[in-house]
């Protein structure tokens, strides 16, 4: 880690959190609000709390791996609930769904700030999330004035696997991973069966050995999207049986393989997409494709 670059940007953010009372981190247990919690814990003590929000749309294993992270940092860790289904601006899953999902999950964290005492809520978002697309979620934190100690300290995303390798922090190298209804494309709703078949099927995943995928549900039919290097393992006849029967038994009535591989944001708008391929399974049979002569 170059001390010109990451090394002296965490630095200088460790000394503005150090200049606080107190610190909130909202905290999912990724690598962004991990090295948040790291430099907030060595700024600040037990003058720093991390805080993960219970929800339908955070799987279970997601929130074991926070308790487990935050552990490895020192950092004192709570656990707070909330539902982003009762607010039905966010069911309807529009284009600003992220919008009310992180006004709601941030609004519960300083609920959490004020019943400790605590006046200053810290996110995650670092210096390379204003330019990634289509980002509603970004709204809500500068709306409820979140302090992003990454963002405001320019530190990229390269660079923050940079500090979390230098603390020793498992998840350096951790894929990103979006809360459950990410799988559900807009305009289709968000309820607790299409959250809970598709939290099934990608713990299926994980379990056999994927590491960077996701299950997409349209609507009852599940596309799987997992990495380019793991593409091979996904085409082999066996796994394809065990898909489709284990998807089935959660609730699936179809099981299909995405040749494209993963891709972020392929179920939201396009601005929302970080490669240049739009089509989604609605209309991948309306293409026209090459014809042997």
């Amino acid at each position: 880690m170059s001390e010109r670059d990451a090394a002296s940007k965490a630095r200088a953010a460790r000394e503005a959190l150090a200049e606080r009372e107190s610190v909130l981190v909202a905290f999912s247990g990724g690598v962004d609000s991990s090295v948040v919690a790291a430099l907030a814990s060595d700024a600040l003590g037990d003058d720093a709390v991390a805080c993960t929000a219970k929800s339908e749309t955070l799987p279970e294993a997601e929130l074991e791996d926070a308790r487990r992270v935050a552990e490895e940092i020192g950092i004192r860790h709570i656990v707070v609930e909330f539902s982003e289904l009762d607010n039905p601006d966010f069911v309807v899953n529009g284009d600003d769904r992220c919008y009310h999902c992180r006004t709601m999950r941030l609004g519960r964290m300083y609920d959490a700030a004020r019943e400790r005492g605590i006046e200053t809520v810290c996110d995650g978002t670092n210096a390379s999330d204003p330019g990634e697309g289509h980002r509603p979620g970004l709204r809500a934190v500068e709306e409820l004035e979140v302090i992003s100690p990454l963002l405001a300290h320019d530190i990229t995303k390269d660079e923050v696997r940079e500090i979390a390798d230098e603390y020793g922090l498992s998840v350096a190298d951790k894929p990103s991973m979006a809360c459950l209804s990410s799988r559900i494309p807009t305009g289709l709703e968000v309820t607790e069966e299409r959250l809970s078949r598709v939290e099934q099927a990608e713990t299926i995943l994980r379990t056999w050995g994927f590491e960077q995928f996701r299950v997409r549900d349209h609507d009852g039919l599940a596309r799987i999207e997992v990495a380019p290097d793991e593409l091979e393992r996904a085409l082999d006849p066996d796994f394809v049986r065990a898909a489709r029967d284990h998807l089935k038994d959660v609730g699936f009535d179809h099981v299909t393989l995405d040749l494209h591989g993963y891709r972020t944001g392929s179920v939201s708008p396009a601005a929302d997409d970080d490669t240049d391929d739009e089509m989604l399974v609605d209309d991948v049979f309306a293409q026209d494709y090459p014809m042997r002569k």
